[in-house]
């Protein structure tokens, strides 16, 4: 039996950590409603378990995102993540070959080069102890990068990095120490008695010419497994939580558990799945533009989970998604934002008796063009253009009493006052008879087609015009006109519409490329679900994203939403700023 005493802090430390997560874990998915449980079950012997597997050995150990984002972020955290489970994967093989069972001790494998003598040789052993000190190698160059981003940000290509509390500088000192205790470790060992391969062995030749290196090996095993036993005790109260639960949470995720409106288990599962890896504070236009440096959701989750107070963090977001879309994790961290805004009105089906029904006219394509429609009209009128351009038969739902579609309502978090809205808005268009739906607004589009439930198909006026240009129904001209398009937030990344304004803007411009395009797009800065900035504010947001988007130089600025139009032409431009539908309108003559 192989055994020392210096073994118990890492085997103590481990047992109670994992009794610690099972209780977690199992607290939490307690909580999922029937429905979920029933969601797991079904897809828990599924393909839908292999490609959470995939994702987890990407995310959770490559960091794909991360590398994406940045290629030497990525590789820090690929050292960490993988590299660690490599340590652990080829130290397990390496220990089952020499032991020749499986029931060795988990501690074994771990600290295989204590119990392994290095005169006994066993199959593969110089190739084990080289891929071992192979695997050491890459985390320690991890640590080292680990170590220069704090130091200084801005080597990584990081702005800014997050802010720790005294405990997280404490288990991040822990943790940056075990490898090189490790290392240290092995060295000694090497060097008193052989074995080893060109890391460890070089490096336990060169330290037994000036340290008293025997007398030294076996405390720096003790110090090892103290780190390691220590390390675990804290993870559940630091942020390295995040390491076992964004696993559980791709696999949910993938097995169909989402985040509703009501903050919930799976919230539980998404607040600890944090990294704090820190690349959505750059993502964010309110710290570039505004110099706000603890609303970010890094700071966001942390002062939630620790119960700290954040009633200016639920306020202050645009929810323009552009940190959810670059989240290594896919946190859905507008939906959290969200679950946090209480609704504090009271309103029943009376509230809104005044608003009469209208009836609509019968026709193939009902149009809504929203309350920021009718406050562009400019684009209204390219709308109606183009309709009766392509002989369209259609009628104008809102031309004459509109109602709000709700979504400013949700966005306080007042969902029942919005939900009396949705109710009115519903029979107005299902009564009209059409098979369609088209809307100018992405906000109202991304309502209509996640709240309404509607019996019809719901297009944005930018994939109805695609549509009629493939189907030649209208057949614009391409003109000389050099343009950028500015996708806005609620139509990209809130419905993932990209390619139909692409599409449409290159064929009646020369629409030019820009970093900003796709998932990067820049948020107007008038964002409908930040209840705390002013107005003022709002304009420095939308001047420096006009001024990102100027830097091209186009002969146009275009985007496809009204109150995104309307924010931009509040900046002093020699650029003209337009609706996509405005110049396909104008291109239709």
């Amino acid at each position: 039996m192989y055994y020392d005493p210096f073994v118990l802090p890492f085997t103590i430390g481990l047992n109670i950590l994992l009794i610690y997560l099972v209780i977690k874990y199992a607290r939490w998915i307690r909580t999922f409603s029937p429905e979920d449980k029933r969601t797991i079950r079904r897809n828990l012997f599924s393909l839908k378990t292999l490609k959470a597997g995939k994702e987890v050995f990407l995310e959770s150990l490559v960091h794909h995102k991360i590398f994406r984002t940045n290629p030497f972020l990525g590789y820090m955290h690929m050292c960490f993540g993988l590299g660690w489970f490599l340590l652990i994967v080829v130290g397990k093989i390496e220990s089952l070959v020499y032991h020749t069972s499986i029931f060795n001790p988990p501690y074994f494998a771990i600290f295989f080069r204590y119990f392994h003598p290095a005169q006994e040789t066993f199959p593969y052993s110089s190739t084990f102890a080289f891929l071992m000190d192979l695997i050491l190698l890459m985390i320690l160059s991890g640590l080292t990068l680990a170590f220069l981003k704090r130091m200084y940000s801005k080597a990584l290509g990081l702005k800014k990095t997050t802010n720790h509390r005294p405990f997280d500088l404490l288990i991040l000192t822990v943790l940056w120490l075990i490898f090189p205790l490790r290392f240290l470790a092995e060295s000694f060992t090497s060097g008193v008695r052989g074995g080893g391969s060109f890391l460890t062995h070089s490096a336990g030749n060169f330290f037994d010419t000036f340290l008293p290196i025997e007398s030294l090996a076996y405390p720096a095993w003790w110090a090892y497994s103290s780190a390691l036993g220590l390390f675990f005790l804290l993870l559940p109260f630091s942020r390295y939580m995040h390491i076992p639960t964004e696993i559980v949470y791709i696999f949910l995720k993938n097995w169909g558990i989402k985040q509703g409106k009501q903050f919930t288990g799976i919230s539980q599962f998404q607040l600890y799945s944090c990294s704090r890896c820190g690349i959505c504070i750059d993502r964010c236009q309110l710290g570039t533009s505004l110099g706000h440096t603890d609303t970010q959701p890094v700071y966001f989750l942390k002062k939630l989970r620790h119960e700290k107070e954040h009633t200016v963090q639920i306020a202050d977001c645009l929810m323009c998604g552009r940190c959810e879309a670059a989240c290594p994790v896919d946190l859905k961290l507008n939906a959290l934002r969200l679950s946090q805004r209480t609704d504090y009105t009271h309103i029943t089906k009376s509230t809104y008796d005044y608003i009469q029904p209208q009836p609509a006219l019968p026709a193939k394509v009902a149009y809504f063009a929203g309350c920021m429609g009718h406050l562009t009209p400019s684009v209204i009128q390219a709308m109606e253009h183009i309709f009766r351009k392509a002989g369209v038969d259609y009628t104008f739902i809102d031309q004459q009493t509109g109602i709000c579609c709700g979504r400013p309502m949700m966005l306080a978090g007042n969902h029942s006052a919005a939900s009396v809205i949705v109710e009115k808005n519903k029979a107005r268009i299902e009564n009209s008879g059409a098979g369609l739906l088209v809307t100018s607004c992405p906000i109202c589009y991304k309502t209509f087609r996640e709240e309404y439930r509607l019996n019809l198909k719901v297009m944005h006026h930018t994939e109805y015009l695609n549509d009629l240009i493939r189907n030649k129904l209208i057949t614009p001209h391409q003109s000389e006109l050099k343009t950028v398009f500015h996708n806005p937030c609620e139509l990209g990344r809130g419905c993932g519409v990209y390619a139909a304004p692409d599409q449409v803007l290159q064929t009646v411009s020369h629409k030019l490329a820009t970093v900003y395009d796709g998932k990067n797009s820049l948020c107007c800065g008038g964002s409908l679900a930040n209840i705390h900035i002013d107005p003022g504010q709002r304009t420095r947001i939308s001047s420096n994203a006009v001024k990102a988007y100027l830097s091209y130089q186009p002969d146009l600025l275009v985007t496809a939403c009204p109150l995104c139009k309307k924010t931009f032409m509040k900046t002093d431009t020699a650029v003209p700023i337009k609706d996509i539908a405005e110049v396909v309108a104008e291109n239709c003559r």
